[in-house]
């Protein structure tokens, strides 16, 4: 009998005997001794280490943090989930010791495309936290909808937040975000299962949504719409006209308040620069700053972004086209990227000496593309992301030195949800190729087999299925 655990763990050693027992009532789990001190021995210290022994007489689990202890917690939980039958739990003894890769294990939800209740945001928070996932990214704000209340603009949310539903056009605008109150009830319920929720804001780009609300803050003055269309768009926030910075400063007084996390995401991707090449007062803001060309635009507000967030204790990250035409405004060196286009963003930004985060689309960390390219499958049709492209992604690519590869925090999944207008639809998108990144991002990349994934994610789905989670069925290549 083995140990089917995802992610897996660094070492296993199977002892002599079966432990047997049944579950508390309170916690659904069996009794379990837990000590404080360093699971791992003298010498190797890691916060999210523990260590799990189980032989005939208990269980003990042994952290020296409460973040530790949480991490054995959920491996124990998951044994629950699959061994509980007939009244009694039954494992192998064993010794399991275990800490992660990398510190950035994360998922990123869209939910401005469609907007994902709160339940079922919750829901997902147990699901991810039973693989380790530790960092939820928010993506709150696009073209199709702004969904965070700014008390100085409520415009945002009075109209920002309403767009027609192409699929029932006979039907009235909805107006849907997440109020403060909600907000904070899920950031406590993520921080409860060892999750960070970094809120994104999609600036100064994707921003139909605002110039829908404040049409004076773009370069033409409208008309403007939420779009329900989805791509990219030319409207963009007038980088010629200051107000724009009165607007950022409310939305990060905002965050800072609602959002402990040290970390807020700004987007900057997919900037087009048509209408700052045409607008008078850009095109004057481009004189003053001694620029070239308008693209250099972007990195001069991002610079400031950066600035007006470090105010408020936060530190920056972005998408990698941040990196692009900075020469004159460079990122600050705090800054974190986020690599989305390939590897290649992630790699320019830590031989300039940021921050990484990798989550390329092309190494299957997209969970909106399909799984397989079969026309009866569901997803996005830019690429296709199976299990084992997933399972195969490494934040450190051959091309890193040592030095370069430290700057590594980790890397996420990412769903948007273009097409995912449904709660169980995101559900059979996540899984299992979120059980794959979760092993990329913790195991050591020396123990990874994906035939072995391959098998413990037989008895792994029978978990998610208890946890009423719908998952993809399919081939995993």
């Amino acid at each position: 009998m083995a140990l089917s655990i995802i992610p897996k763990p660094v070492s296993i050693k199977y002892t002599e005997g079966v432990y047997k027992s049944g579950l508390e009532a309170q916690t659904g789990l069996p009794p379990v001794i837990k000590k404080e001190g360093n699971p791992l021995g003298m010498g190797l210290q890691n916060n999210e280490a523990y260590k799990l022994t189980i032989s005939k007489e208990d269980i003990t689990l042994q952290a020296d943090t409460t973040t530790g202890m949480f991490n054995g917690e959920q491996t124990l939980r998951q044994l629950v989930l699959s061994e509980y039958k007939d009244c009694l739990l039954t494992l192998p003894c064993a010794e399991i010791t275990d800490y992660p890769r990398f510190s950035w294990r994360g998922f990123m939800l869209d939910c401005s495309r469609y907007f994902y209740s709160v339940p079922f945001i919750k829901k997902i928070l147990d699901a991810i936290s039973l693989h380790h996932i530790n960092r939820f990214h928010w993506h709150l704000t696009d073209d199709q909808g702004w969904r965070l209340p700014v008390a100085k603009y409520p415009l945002l949310t009075e109209i920002g937040s309403r767009r027609q539903d192409r699929r029932l056009p006979w039907v009235n605008y909805k107006c849907e975000f997440y109020s403060r109150e909600k907000i904070k009830e899920v950031v406590d319920y993520a921080k409860c299962r060892n999750i960070e929720i970094i809120p994104e804001v999609d600036l100064p780009g994707h921003a139909s949504a605002i110039l829908a609300s404040y049409p004076g803050l773009g370069c033409t003055g409208g008309p403007y719409r939420v779009e329900d269309r989805f791509g990219i768009f030319e409207d963009v926030l007038c980088a010629g006209n200051d107000h724009i910075f009165d607007l950022f400063a409310a939305v990060f007084d905002t965050l800072a308040e609602l959002f402990p996390s040290k970390w807020v995401h700004i987007g900057g991707d997919e900037v087009l620069f048509n209408r700052w090449e045409e607008c008078p007062k850009c095109k004057k803001r481009l004189t003053e700053l001694g620029l070239e060309k308008p693209a250099q635009l972007q990195s001069w507000i991002t610079h400031k972004m950066a600035h007006s967030l470090a105010e408020r204790g936060k530190t920056v990250i972005g998408w990698d086209e941040i990196l692009e035409d900075s020469e004159k405004f460079p990122l600050p060196k705090d800054a974190v990227v986020m690599s989305w286009r390939g590897s290649e963003g992630g790699i320019k930004a830590s031989r300039r000496g940021h921050r990484v985060i990798m989550s390329p689309c092309t190494e299957g960390c997209y969970i909106d593309y399909k799984h397989t390219n079969d026309p009866e499958e569901i997803g996005r049709t830019l690429g296709i992301s199976s299990v084992f492209d997933s399972y195969s992604m490494n934040p450190v690519t051959p091309q890193m030195t040592d030095e370069e590869a430290s700057l590594i925090l980790g890397g996420q999944c990412n769903l948007w949800s273009e097409v995912i207008y449904a709660g169980k639809i995101a559900e059979y998108m996540i899984f299992p190729r979120l059980c794959a990144i979760a092993e990329t991002l913790w195991t050591p990349q020396q123990e990874k087999d994906f035939e072995d994934f391959s098998q413990r994610l037989t008895i792994h789905r029978q978990r998610l299925y208890a946890l009423n989670i719908n998952q993809y069925r399919g081939s995993l290549r």
